[in-house]
């Protein structure tokens, strides 16, 4: 019976995961792979594609900022799934637009539904995890590592739309559209999931009906914040352009899509990497480290362009930077009481969002 349950926690934390995989994996990070085509079709600048990852971190920030106001108003579950719901609507649309001011719109839009669908799956991985302390690191970890999920399918679907779509105008349409179908059915698994943790219709609970109460001050994590507004600043660059990198690099496209599905690959796998340490360390250690990590990643690509080196540099980045983003709600989890979880994320969300868009 035991492990039946244990079983059941997993398959539900994996489908939750999928929040993530939306999140960012898909309607944030694709982005990067379609950024190449589009910029040739549409005679985008460099400039214009940074301002529309730029666009999408402020709607990311202000979904940051909204979310306190309005969890009290919604079950967290429902909020969870309509935002998905949403950005998979915004992912379709994106194969009618070609005008950049209606770009800036939909990144704008899609970024404020992101971060609805992050915290309120983050809320919900917390609350698996306080049920089931002896994992709790291991189940915020599998939801953050869902990212993964969603880049190395994207990794994946966007070649094979290119090469249904074969000489079509505008081929780069048809990868919105499989990611939109992607997204479409993993707000179906969330759904499940919602419903398999009772939250579809719930209250919100003791956690948010008192939305007034704020036991802590946010300049008591000052570090702890800053700390993640750098990180914020320094992975959307090599995510928005790594691409674009490798491609003036002169990579091929198939070097190309090993190296992003492996990422992805790593980000799935990362959760068991740094279980130990979020659980064993309380405090800001395991952000200052993956932090550290992280850079190291980051800078490889700019000092050689061999495929052994580009090839270490995704597996790195990809095994890290999702457990930063695991590290700061493990934190919160240690450190403030169930009332305050909501809010300490999204503290934490909004220095993210704030590095997010100054990045690009």
């Amino acid at each position: 019976m035991a492990a039946q349950t244990a079983a059941n926690t997993i398959r539900i934390a994996l489908a939750l995961s999928l929040g993530a995989a939306v999140s960012l994996g898909i309607t944030r990070f694709a982005y990067g792979l379609l950024l190449p085509p589009m910029r040739a079709d549409l005679g985008w600048s460099y400039a214009l594609a940074g301002a529309m990852n730029t666009s999408n971190a402020a709607g990311y920030l202000l979904g940051a900022l909204v979310t306190p106001l309005v969890l009290p108003r919604v079950s967290v579950g429902r909020m969870l799934v309509w935002s998905s719901l949403v950005a998979s609507l915004l992912m379709a649309v994106s194969g009618l637009l070609t005008a950049s001011g209606g770009w800036m719109v939909q990144r704008f839009a899609a970024g404020v539904a992101s971060a609805f669908v992050l915290i309120a799956g983050g809320v919900l991985a917390t609350r698996m995890a306080a049920a089931d302390p002896g994992r709790g690191s291991l189940l915020i970890g599998l939801y953050y590592g869902g990212t993964g999920i969603g880049i190395s399918l994207s990794a994946l679907l966007i070649p094979l739309a290119f090469y249904l779509a074969g000489e079509s105008a505008h081929a780069w349409v048809w990868g919105w559209v499989a990611l939109a179908l992607l997204c479409f059915v993993s707000t179906a698994a969330l759904y499940w999931a919602v419903v398999r943790l009772g939250e579809r219709d719930s209250a919100t609970g003791t956690a948010h009906a008192a939305a007034a109460h704020v036991s802590w001050r946010v300049h008591e994590f000052g570090f702890g914040l800053a700390a993640y507004s750098m990180f914020g600043l320094g992975y959307i660059g090599y995510m928005t352009f790594v691409v674009a990198l490798l491609q003036e690099q002169g990579q091929s496209a198939a070097h190309i899509t090993v190296f992003y599905t492996v990422l992805g690959l790593a980000v799935v796998l990362s959760p068991s990497l740094w279980a130990a340490l979020l659980d064993r360390f309380k405090d800001g250690r395991p952000l200052a480290l993956l932090n550290a990590l992280l850079g190291v990643a980051i800078i490889l690509p700019a000092l050689s362009s061999a495929a052994p080196v580009l090839l270490a540099s995704g597996i790195l980045f990809g095994a890290v930077f999702l457990s930063v983003v695991s590290s700061t709600t493990a934190f919160v989890r240690h450190s403030l009481p169930p009332a305050d979880w909501a809010g300490g994320i999204g503290a934490f969300t909004i220095a993210f969002a704030a590095g997010q868009i100054v990045g690009p």
